[in-house]
């Protein structure tokens, strides 16, 4: 099965962070899975942590590519489709990443591995986190 992850479920799988459930690391740890994060969550991650809201010690690029190839993590691209897909999706959320990967998930059919409500709202497959 592929799986998209959502920015946070990323994060918490690599810091092992306890909000992470036991069916959501049953999923990330299933080597028949293939888990895909989008670039959007790259930039969310740099992002954020340029603004002090997300704690990474040491150096972002190196932490992130490390944990995407420590975790067998394959990178989904932003492609121009994508990003012109989030103006069909109804206003449900305000977060540009997470209307992102909502539309990635639609346009390539992929469901979205994640914790948040606001998602769920849209017409997208998810797994709850």
């Amino acid at each position: 099965m592929r799986v998209l992850l959502d920015t946070h479920i990323f994060l918490w799988w690599v810091k092992d962070d306890p909000r992470l459930g036991s069916r959501a690391r049953s999923i990330i740890s299933d080597v028949d899975n293939k888990l895909l994060l989008s670039a959007a969550s790259g930039w969310e991650i740099a992002i954020k942590s340029k603004l002090g809201k997300l704690e990474i010690t040491g150096d972002i690029i190196a932490f992130t590519y490390e944990q995407i190839q420590i975790n067998a993590i394959s990178e989904l691209p932003v492609q121009m489709n994508h990003t012109l897909h989030v103006a069909m999706l109804p206003g449900l959320h305000r977060d540009p990443f997470d209307r992102l990967l909502v539309a990635q998930s639609q346009l390539e059919r992929i469901p979205i591995l994640t914790g948040d409500t606001q998602i769920m709202a849209y017409s997208v497959e998810v797994i709850k986190a």
